[in-house]
């Protein structure tokens, strides 16, 4: 499953802005707006990594992390704010946080800083392929994240779906694909194939897969 990020950021553009580019990366994102809704959320939901900004509605962020910590919540937790000072600096450690990010900050950096975290915190992250803003795969877990739902791939769908995506716009002939598909001591199955690519179009949509009559397939992104 993916990480879910909170995102405390009462600048509305900025928010929206963070929330798509981290959900672009396959990041599930909650976003508030003020102290209260961050508080909420946190009680409401699993989340993994916490994103503040410091000067919010009701309760800056310093404090806000400081009674987190106070309750025992472990959490990693970001600051991200236009405090640049270095008191501010040492404010937000000592309040708990991970790490301190001063804006403006490029997107690809908070990601990198992100990862590092939820490293640090939680080990390695699984493998996962985004197929675009909405599906994701897992290939060492055979899972097809779609939307909300997951699906557990047969291992030879997993093992075709493997394949497309790592020759995207590439056209596959049926000598590659049985190759990959079938052991040596096993007789590939057109009728099977046919089966398998039926099964990952109604995932992914009949259009990502494109037949080329006699030939093979192709993964269309």
């Amino acid at each position: 499953m993916p990480r879910t990020l909170l995102l405390l950021e009462d600048d509305l553009q900025l928010n929206d802005t963070v929330k798509q580019f981290l959900e672009h990366h396959g990041y599930r994102v909650l976003s508030a707006y003020d102290a209260h809704q961050a508080k909420d959320l946190l009680y409401e939901n699993p989340v993994d990594l916490m994103l503040l900004d410091i000067k919010v509605p009701y309760q800056n962020g310093f404090d806000l992390l400081a009674e987190l910590r106070k309750q025992g919540d472990k959490r990693p937790a970001i600051f991200i704010t236009s405090l640049h000072g270095v008191e501010d600096v040492s404010r937000g450690f000592d309040a708990g946080c991970d790490d301190y990010i001063r804006k403006p900050f490029a997107l690809k950096e908070l990601l990198v800083r992100i990862e590092a975290q939820l490293r640090k915190a939680y080990g390695e992250q699984k493998a996962c392929i985004d197929i675009d803003e909405t599906i994701r795969y897992y290939p060492e877990e055979l899972i097809l994240e779609i939307a909300d739902q997951s699906v557990t791939l047969k291992q030879k769908e997993a093992k075709l779906l493997t394949l497309l995506l790592e020759n995207q716009n590439t056209l596959l002939s049926y000598e590659q694909i049985n190759h990959t598909l079938w052991e040596y001591d096993e007789t590939p199955s057109a009728g099977s194939l046919r089966t398998y690519i039926k099964t990952l179009r109604a995932y992914l949509g009949k259009e990502r897969i494109e037949t080329v009559k006699n030939v093979g397939y192709r993964f269309v992104p």
